[in-house]
């Protein structure tokens, strides 16, 4: 790593939109939203988003070969929608919604989150134009499950952080290190190669803190978020994804991917 330095953390109190808003000024902002299967929820996504228009000068969603309508919701939403050829998968999704902006700063968010609010694309690239050395910024929240108030984010505690924390001095401070609420410049973007998989997160995060430092890195409060929680059985693979990312970065040699 270039620095150990601890990451840039905003709570929500420090956050002042209208200081954002000028701080905008003449900067483009895209936001990309990879989504497969969410009809149910990626209007709602596409509305919080476009409620502050002059904070984004490109909307695009990158269908992941769904078989709903989220492509139709989408389009009826405002956004311009790719739809993804080849494997698929996050990491690809992301890398084909780069590909089709051309903005400074590209925001990245989830489809399947139930309260995605007006706020979140002006705090995430509020660090951005706040200081010019960070060059990523992932969100943080609250995660319920189910009828709790905590407890979500179960992949995140038990494999994404232990893991920073033990091999990755520094980054085990970043509270959501799996967040797909992510903000970065296009350059830094473009000097790494994202993954393609669900390790894609964790790769991004640590790719970043290697090429410019720990102290380029941002975390903003997003206060409570909420999305579908999925089934244990189902976490084992992102799991194992996650693990094989920062595993493969700390040279530890790893059988082929079936």
């Amino acid at each position: 790593m270039a620095s150990s330095d601890a990451p840039w953390t905003i709570n929500l109190e420090e956050f002042d939109l209208g200081r954002v808003a000028l701080l905008k000024a003449k900067t483009s902002v895209a936001v990309v939203i990879p989504a497969k299967n969410e009809a149910d929820t990626i209007g709602a996504v596409l509305e919080a988003v476009r409620h502050h228009e002059d904070f984004v000068d490109e909307l695009v969603v990158v269908d992941d070969h769904s078989n709903d309508d989220t492509a139709t919701v989408a389009e009826h939403h405002g956004a311009k929608v790719l739809h993804l050829e080849g494997r698929g998968g996050k990491g690809e999704a992301m890398k084909a919604g780069i590909t089709a902006t051309s903005s400074e700063i590209v925001v990245f968010l989830d489809a399947d989150v139930l309260n995605t609010t007006t706020e979140f694309v002006p705090r995430l690239v509020a660090p951005l134009l706040e200081r010019r050395d960070i060059e990523l910024v992932k969100g943080y929240y609250e995660r319920p499950l189910h009828n709790m108030p905590t407890g979500g984010g179960r992949v995140n505690e038990l494999a994404a952080r232990p893991i920073l924390a033990l091999l990755y001095p520094g980054l085990g401070e970043i509270r959501q290190p799996l967040a797909g609420e992510t903000a970065s410049r296009r350059t830094a973007l473009e000097s790494i190669t994202l993954e393609s998989a669900y390790g894609v997160e964790i790769a991004l995060l640590i790719d970043i803190a290697r090429q410019y430092g720990v102290h380029s890195l941002a975390q903003v409060d997003l206060g409570v978020r909420r999305h579908r929680n999925r089934p244990l059985e189902e976490l084992r693979p992102m799991a194992v994804d996650v693990l094989r990312a920062a595993l493969g970065r700390f040279k530890v040699a790893l059988p082929p991917q079936a």
